[in-house]
């Protein structure tokens, strides 16, 4: 068993995704926006 998640962990997590983020946040945003609008279609 691993050992529970300590706050330093966490910390190490998110400075791990911080350089991503350039890419990851126009990807999340497009695939939403798309989401969205295939919601619109179908529900028109």
């Amino acid at each position: 068993m691993s050992a529970p998640a300590t706050h330093a962990d966490q910390a190490d997590a998110v400075e791990a995704i911080v350089p991503l983020m350039p890419l990851v946040l126009p990807v999340v945003g497009g695939v939403l926006i798309f989401l969205l609008a295939f919601i619109a279609v179908s529900m028109a």
